[in-house]
């Protein structure tokens, strides 16, 4: 592996395959990136090394793949391009016995058990699912680190860093980690380049808990999604409207979700100023969100 570098691979596939924008087939050829990906995972206490078990996302021409793989980390790429495969076959082998390619849609196939990092570019029109399954993942068997490259725009969205940023993206992923936004990247270090930027996104886990304990996660994510679905209004209004997927948590039902709010509105939470629910649904923290579920799922127990 001495020999290879980014643009080789990157070369090599290309000689065999038009890259196919329905795949997000744009290929990473910036070194500096790549290299970045790693320190990060270091950075977090979590440097990648012999013990490590990594999963790739995508490999494609494998110039991540090249440097997981001189870490020394047992890699595990889920690629869904036959051709691909057959490319990382032909240059890899198996890097005697420390890498294993998975064909099939990442959506769709079982993933690896027992994993300690993802690092990744994740194609853009499946990051989010990609990022759900990660926190299903997660939630079962905790994962060290976790680097990926996505779309600038989206990677935003994941951090709400900025004030009035909250979406129900990003307040799922806060139940499980910090979101931490790194390098930009353009779209020249891509063959072919897209006509956007990304960015290198860190997920750093973390135990989430609220005075009253453990949050509901369940109905944490339908309230979210429920008021953030109309986020210029007020969340009186919001929560007045009963969720459409209420329903799928035990024991509930519209009265039972319409009294639940009347005595959330009657007695605030501690903490809460008097006319909270006068704001929109962007003017609270996510630890306010957390303590609105959890008074609303213990309500009538």
């Amino acid at each position: 592996m001495d020999d290879l570098d980014p643009r080789l691979l990157v070369d090599l596939l290309r000689d065999h395959i038009i890259p196919d924008k329905s795949l997000g087939q744009h290929f990473l050829l910036d070194q500096d990136v790549i290299s970045r990906s790693i320190e990060i995972c270091m950075e977090q206490g979590s440097p990648l090394n012999s013990e490590s078990k990594v999963l790739e996302i995508g490999p494609g021409p494998g110039s991540l793949t090249l440097s997981l793989l001189r870490t020394n980390s047992n890699v595990i790429g889920i690629e869904i391009d036959s051709e691909a495969i057959s490319h990382l076959e032909r240059v890899f082998g198996n890097a005697e016995g420390k890498l294993e390619i998975i064909s099939g849609d990442i959506l769709k196939v079982k993933w690896p058990n027992n994993l300690s990092h993802i690092v990744a570019n994740l194609p853009y029109q499946i990051s989010s699912p990609v990022l759900d399954l990660i926190q299903q993942y997660h939630y079962r068997s905790p994962l060290d680190a976790i680097v990926i490259l996505v779309q600038d725009e989206f990677a935003e969205r994941m951090s709400m860093e900025h004030f009035g940023s909250l979406s129900p993206l990003g307040l799922s992923l806060w139940l499980d980690f910090d979101v931490k936004l790194d390098r930009k990247v353009p779209g020249g270090a891509f063959s072919p380049a897209p006509r956007v930027n990304s960015r290198l996104v860190s997920l750093i886990p973390i135990d989430r808990s609220i005075e009253n304990g453990k949050i509901n996660r369940k109905m944490f994510r339908i309230i979210t999604q429920h008021c953030f679905s109309s986020r210029r209004k007020k969340i009186k209004t919001l929560l007045f409207k009963t969720p459409r997927r209420i329903s799928r948590v035990g024991g509930w039902h519209k009265s039972r979700w319409k009294a639940a709010i009347e005595d959330l509105i009657d007695n605030p939470p501690d903490g809460f100023s008097e006319n909270w629910f006068d704001n929109r649904p962007d003017m609270l923290e996510p630890e306010e969100w957390a303590i609105i579920a959890n008074r609303i799922s213990s309500f009538g127990e």
